[in-house]
């Protein structure tokens, strides 16, 4: 290993005989032009958003051109937010780095470390640098997240949060963040200090350890916190996917729904666990006419048939009566909506084993195991580089190295080249994994309710239908539901 990581440190020779200030500025021109590359790709998609079509004819059977239409703009709403987000970071992340703000910051840290008698403790320097910094991200964060949620999302329909929610969550989403965060850090930036020459395998173990800890207490422990988690009823869908999970040996363990509803009205399903204990979340907007807050209901109503003789028939025909004449047609449109969206049980059925598929044709240990495998890469050449002063130098600290620096530059800059061809064959290969899911259920004959649900998911969460096949091609991790639903028909034909 250690051999491997010297051969590495020779390829980066170059590095220590160009200037520290042409370096930097070439790390900087190097993320511009990939920002650029994203910028063409997303105008691209724009005037495909633009462009007036007509619905096609896989989705004239659920969607109206009205539809369409709402979609297009929804589309190209979010893509303009996303567009002025992006280059308000671009340009204020380069201005920071213009103007030092990391050595400046670094030093500030350690000027209230010293006030406090703390002096040169790299580690304590580095959590309050790490700290300043996630403040800092929240704070500035909050005015875009707000408009998102508020204005756009508001916009189109989508947004359940109310302000209180909003603002308990970005502080849960901090404290959470922060526990989690700094510990790691630490350990490993301590790992590095003390690990020799073989360091880069004990961070990797580290960070690999770590990472699945967190698999585990995410949906365990902290998603709960965010969320409202409760086990799917019984009835005809938990009986269903019961029994399809131990026709394919899935080792089920809970069915969960989510409340979704109450942050947004977009749907999802997925499953999680190691081993023997896997277990399946659907959020409830997934389910047709699901209500966590259903069983409340009902024993209200129970209560309410306990006791007849309180409310006469005749009150109960003029109460109706009334109610519904004080409803404008608006309401009524949009409760018609509301009870019209979701899947049905063979639909969501279809849904859950799309994502069996995934499990059974091992895709998510392929998916870990690569992404393991790229750690010990960039670790190892981290290894090769984090002692090259002319990276420090490069972004103004001249007499001191922070391993925690040494992280964020060659991470984030360094390897931003070999991080866009990695993400690039990552989504072409989960493309291919959707289409390999999407036969799985086939082959067990939900070929055709699988289609329908994708059509419904196509329109609950307003999706434009068409995408520019550059753009598609780079970001998008699943295949276009066009793709799908023609791929899907070929496949139950044959």
């Amino acid at each position: 290993m250690v051999f491997f990581v010297s051969k590495l440190e020779d390829c980066f020779s170059f590095l220590d005989k160009i200037d520290s200030n042409t370096l930097f500025y070439a790390l900087l021109i190097f993320t511009w032009i990939i920002s650029l590359w994203e910028h063409y790709l997303s105008y691209r998609q724009y005037k495909n958003y633009k462009r007036h079509r007509t619905v096609p004819a896989e989705l004239t059977d659920v969607m109206t051109e009205e539809e369409l239409s709402k979609a297009r703009s929804y589309a190209i709403d979010k893509m303009r937010y996303n567009e002025i987000h992006s280059i308000f970071n671009e340009v204020e992340t380069t201005i920071l780095l213009l103007v030092g703000v990391l050595p400046w910051v670094w030093k500030k840290s350690g000027n209230i470390l010293a006030s406090y008698d703390y002096k040169n403790h790299e580690i304590l320097q580095s959590i309050l640098f790490i700290l300043m910094f996630m403040i800092y991200s929240t704070l500035s964060g909050i005015p875009w997240s707000y408009y998102y949620h508020f204005v756009l999302e508001e916009k189109h329909g989508f947004n359940k949060q109310t302000r209180i929610f909003f603002i308990k969550d970005t502080i849960k989403k901090l404290l959470v963040s922060t526990v989690l965060t700094l510990p790691i850090a630490s350990l490993l930036i301590k790992i590095i200090q003390i690990g020799g020459d073989y360091f880069f395998i004990y961070a990797w173990l580290f960070i690999t350890i770590m990472s699945l800890g967190i698999a585990f207490i995410y949906p365990n422990y902290i998603a709960p916190l965010f969320d409202r988690y409760d086990p799917l009823r019984e009835g005809d869908l938990r009986s269903s996917i019961e029994r399809l999970a131990e026709k394919l040996h899935f080792p089920l363990a809970k069915i969960y729904v989510v409340e979704g509803s109450a942050r947004s009205a977009h749907s999802n399903a997925y499953f999680y666990g190691f081993f023997k204990a896997k277990r399946i979340v659907l959020y409830d907007t997934l389910i047709k006419g699901y209500s966590l807050t259903k069983t409340k209901d009902d024993d209200k109503e129970k209560k309410t048939d306990d006791a007849p003789e309180k409310v006469s028939v005749e009150e109960k025909t003029t109460t109706h009566r009334q109610t519904t004449k004080d409803k404008n047609n608006d309401d009524e449109a949009t409760t018609k909506k509301k009870a019209d969206k979701g899947c049905e049980s063979d639909e969501v059925l279809a849904v859950l084993c799309h994502e069996f598929g995934h499990w059974s044709l091992n895709h998510n240990l392929i998916n870990m195991s690569i992404s393991f495998l790229n750690l010990f890469l960039v670790f190892a050449i981290f290894a090769a580089l984090f002692k090259r002063t002319v990276l420090y130098k490069a972004f103004g600290f001249t007499k001191q190295q922070p391993i925690l620096m040494g992280l964020l530059i060659i991470f984030q800059y360094v390897l931003s080249p070999y991080s866009e061809l990695f993400s690039f064959a990552l989504t072409v290969l989960s493309r291919r994994f959707e289409f390999q899911a999407d036969d799985f259920a086939v082959k067990l004959n939900h070929g055709e309710p699988l289609g329908r649900a994708l059509k419904k998911l196509e329109i609950d969460n307003m999706s434009y239908p068409f995408s520019d096949f550059l753009y598609a091609k780079y970001h998008y991790s699943h295949p276009t539901l066009l793709e799908r639903l023609k791929t899907i028909k070929s496949k139950k034909q044959n």
